[in-house]
């Protein structure tokens, strides 16, 4: 018998092996008049899976659950199938990237998605988080696809079918453009997978959403009314005190947003939007307009600047991965645009390049959630400025003008926080 996929329409899980298929020459056929919530709960259908799952692949030596499980099982129909490349390392090198999409991708996504359309508990933290999470995860992808056209070697593996996949359900009901600019290279990957003729034979025409959808408040439940008895004669005994109920309409008071620990530090006179609006408008005589009226709003009691090496200047030896790194830092940080404002520069003129950094940071230290969540700041040296050192005082002069050369060396890209 053929391969049989029960799924419902549109399942992006499905689309996993059906794309496999195609790219195989693997017959897959879809099981006929499936319904979700009414086929996935026969005896039949539990017996393949007791726990009521889609999709489920139907072959001759048994079923088969699990998306990727199924995904494999298809690429594996066909012997020496490129799609799982042509090496043990490109082998190892897929899997990598189909569990990266599956724990950093898809979850993520889901965590954002799910709750707005009502299946899970929504919870405004929860929601932050998961974003921060995904942004992180797009954030590392994005530096991979900024010199790769696919994830592993030079053709579509079945890495890039899974990957492109758990990217739809976030590009079709949740991420905006407004979300995905941030992230170009993943952008142009997506959309170029999608236009492959295997692709699209499965999936159709996508579309981006255009909004992030409304989060979905549940009807409170109607009051049960119970059946008055008849009144049974009965001594009297003294009324006792009622307690104080709820009005039926009145609706817990949602829970305070919990404050970021910086937006609990006394006020600062430096107003940080202000700078950055004077950083972005200053066109000319920056030294004598911009660097002046930074270090006028400076507070040193209320800010910290911290100057940042990175450590492994030997292995930037090609300049746009360089540069993409770079990049994909600082879309990382965004996390705490609210209280920072930083520059970054590539220094040199001939490999390897080095990589310097300021940072003005809420605060006496470099904030604790920026520590946790941004895996690039340990690879990078972290020295507090010191201002009453009028060198050091320069150094931050300099680097916040882009001044070249510096410290003796040419700029080759500087980029800016705000």
């Amino acid at each position: 018998m053929a391969l049989v996929l029960h799924t419902f329409d549109g399942n992006k899980n499905a689309f996993k092996a059906l794309i496999a298929a195609e790219y195989s020459g693997v017959k897959v056929e879809l099981a006929k008049n499936f319904q979700m919530g009414v086929s996935n709960k026969t005896p039949e259908y539990l017996k393949m899976n007791p726990i009521g799952k889609v999709p489920i692949l139907e072959t001759l030596d048994g079923p088969v659950f699990e998306s990727n499980a199924i995904a494999r099982y298809v690429t594996r129909s066909k012997s020496d199938n490129p799609l799982y490349g042509s090496s043990l390392i490109e082998y190892a090198h897929i899997e990598q990237w189909i569990d990266f999409s599956a724990t950093e991708v898809d979850a993520n996504t889901g965590k954002w998605l799910f709750p707005r359309l009502g299946f899970a508990p929504y919870v405004a933290v929860s929601e932050e988080a998961a974003i921060a999470a995904l942004k992180r995860s797009l954030g590392a992808l994005n530096t991979h696809l900024a010199s790769n056209t696919y994830l592993v070697g030079h053709s579509v593996t079945l890495a890039d079918i899974v990957m492109t996949c758990n990217l739809y359900m976030g590009f079709a009901r949740i991420m905006t453009k407004n979300f995905t600019s941030e992230f170009p290279h993943v952008e142009r990957y997506f959309w170029t997978m999608v236009n492959q003729p295997n692709f699209k034979k499965v999936m159709g025409d996508v579309k981006q959403a255009d909004s992030v959808p409304q989060v979905q408040k549940k009807a409170a439940a109607p009051k049960e009314q119970k059946p008055k008895e008849a009144k049974k004669e009965a001594p009297k005994e003294a009324p006792k005190p009622k307690a104080a109920e709820k009005p039926e309409e009145e609706e817990e008071a949602p829970k305070p947003k919990p404050k970021n620990p910086l937006d609990l530090l006394p006020p600062s006179k430096m107003i940080l939007d202000e700078w950055k609006r004077l950083y972005s408008n200053t066109k000319t005589n920056f030294r004598e307009v911009a660097i002046k009226g930074f270090w006028d709003m400076y507070d040193p009691e209320g800010y910290s600047l911290w100057f940042c090496d990175y450590k492994y200047n030997d292995e930037n030896t090609v300049s746009f991965v360089t540069m993409n790194k770079v990049g994909g830092f600082l879309q990382r940080m965004d996390l705490c645009r609210k209280y920072a404002f930083g520059k970054m520069l590539v220094i040199g003129s001939e490999p390897p390049f080095k990589v310097k950094g300021l940072w003005l940071f809420r605060g006496p230290e470099i904030p604790k959630f920026v520590m946790d969540e941004v895996y690039d700041m340990e690879l990078y040296e972290w020295t507090k400025v010191d201002i009453s050192d009028e060198a050091q005082k320069e150094r931050v002069s300099a680097m916040i003008e882009d001044l070249e050369p510096f410290e003796g060396e040419a700029l080759l890209d500087a980029k800016c926080f705000k």
